[in-house]
């Protein structure tokens, strides 16, 4: 725990992606299933500490950008509830613009997951988007959208093929 507790330090305090799940699940606000929730965080970790994250943006928690303090720590209850709030903005977005509350749990949680990661500007304007909008005969098809979300500019990243893929096959499950 001690070697744990250096390295933790090193790269801000790291805290438990599953405790804070289980928070957000008990609380009942959420309609994004745990196999949503468990990739979205796994995708982007949980830090206790502010970071700057590949974008240039000052984040903490599970993804969090909003209301972040340089050099303030969360404790796992402020955690959950940033990312409560922050998953249930992109379910509007995904509500709102991609059909969602006629999409199964399992689809609708992985474009959730791609909704919160891209942001809601940017993916309500998308072919992905306009597919669920479309209707269920084109479903599968904005499924098979999620590898093409896998550029920082004009680079690949490993841990966003390793996400759209992971998020594609819960899509489908959904089908």
């Amino acid at each position: 725990m001690a070697q744990l507790n250096k390295k933790a330090g090193a790269a801000g305090a790291v805290c438990s992606v599953g405790a804070i799940i289980a928070i957000v699940l008990n609380a009942g606000h959420v309609r994004t299933n745990e196999r949503g929730l468990e990739l979205i965080g796994n995708a982007e970790s949980c830090r206790r500490d502010p970071y700057v994250c590949p974008a240039g943006v000052l984040t903490d928690g599970i993804g969090n950008t909003h209301g972040v303090k340089a050099g303030v720590s969360k404790t796992d209850a402020q955690i959950a509830a940033d990312w409560e709030k922050n998953i249930l903005d992109a379910e509007r977005c995904v509500n709102t613009y991609a059909n969602g509350k006629k999409l199964s749990d399992n689809t609708f949680s992985a474009v959730t997951s791609i909704t919160f990661n891209v942001g809601c500007p940017t993916m309500k304007q998308s072919t992905l988007y306009a597919m669920f909008r479309d209707g269920p005969a084109a479903w599968q098809s904005a499924c098979n959208q999620f590898p093409r979300w896998v550029y920082a500019g004009k680079t690949i990243l490993p841990g966003l093929v390793k996400r759209r893929d992971a998020e594609r096959k819960l899509c489908l499950d959904g089908l």
